[in-house]
């Protein structure tokens, strides 16, 4: 388990490694920037969430501690905000937002409802268990990435290994040392290749209730299109594209595929305001020593984490 003092070790590390107090743990030469900036890491949003639910230690402490369903939206936004202040806040903000993130881990602890997979039923889980942080970790940097390279020239491998060892940093806002992750691009391939084959990774009828609901909308009005759950099947392992019972038919690929021709063809195009993530556009409002984002910038922030600027406290 990561323990508070394990986390305070880790981020006393990020923070002698960090760009600075203003550009925060990464800064703007850093690939992690140029790869989150990009709104078009959305499409990989759906892969990373089936993959983590596919963990039966995740999909249980979401369906016994999680307010997806009864409060989509806020959800959506609590793990953005989260996100992006660790990748865009400023120093302060990111170990903020690491410190809060394991204080909620901690009270995301139960037992296994159900035998599944290697977990037998009445096996305890904790959120801040360390091979499960690894995971949830290695599925929001591999699906950012490869959504990435849907829509944009796919980064070279000398990219690849610098966009990992800043995705190592990323690791220990969760409190994962080097020793957990795995040294070099390569090696994290491996491992996400290995995990995809593992039983370790076994969709419950949990996940499968959870994913259901997900992809059918929990809300009508929030249901995802036919193009979009199609690219989310088509970019899970077969595996568990099967157990999550998804179907992929011709017309299926049919439709994800003129979606992402039309993507590639339009995204490039589009204004900065829309293309890159409003926290990406206050942390550059920050570098340039401005008190706080612009009107749109606050706007769109609403959107994506829920309130006007990163560095408040709570909903503003």
């Amino acid at each position: 388990m990561v323990s508070e003092n394990d986390l305070e070790l880790a981020l006393e590390q990020v923070r002698t490694e960090a760009a600075g107090p203003v550009a925060g743990v990464f800064g703007p030469d850093t690939v992690t920037w140029r790869i989150d900036r990009e709104a078009a890491v959305f499409l990989g949003a759906g892969r990373a969430l089936l993959l983590q639910l596919a963990h039966p230690w995740v999909a249980a402490a979401i369906a016994e501690h999680s307010t997806t369903f009864v409060d989509p939206i806020g959800r959506f936004h609590r793990t953005f905000d989260v996100v992006f202040a660790m990748v865009f806040g400023s120093l302060d903000r990111a170990l903020l937002s690491a410190r809060q993130l394991h204080r909620r881990h901690t009270m995301i602890v139960g037992k296994m409802p159900e035998t599944v997979g290697p977990f037998a039923a009445g096996s305890r889980y904790c959120a801040n268990d360390i091979p499960s942080l690894r995971w949830v970790h290695a599925t929001l940097v591999e699906s950012a990435l490869m959504a990435h390279d849907l829509v944009l020239p796919p980064l070279s491998i000398e990219e690849r290994e610098r966009y990992w060892a800043e995705s190592r940093t990323f690791g220990a806002l969760f409190g994962l040392t080097g020793d957990d992750l795995p040294a070099d691009w390569s090696g994290f391939a491996a491992y996400n290749a290995a995990m995809a084959q593992s039983e370790t990774l076994t969709v419950s009828p949990a996940a499968q209730e959870i994913a259901a609901q997900i992809l059918g909308g929990a809300r009508p009005w929030l249901r995802p299109p036919r193009w979009y759950r199609a690219l989310t099947a088509k970019m899970l392992p077969e595996r568990l594209r099967a157990g999550f019972a998804l179907s992929l038919d011709e017309r299926d690929v049919r439709s994800a595929d003129t979606a992402l021709r039309w993507i590639r063809r339009v995204y490039p195009r589009l204004p900065d305001r829309l293309r890159y993530a409003s926290p990406y556009q206050e942390a550059q409002a920050r570098l340039r020593g401005e008190a706080q984002p612009d009107w749109m910038t606050r706007c769109l922030n609403r959107a994506w984490i829920g309130r006007s600027q990163m560095n408040q406290r709570g909903k503003g």
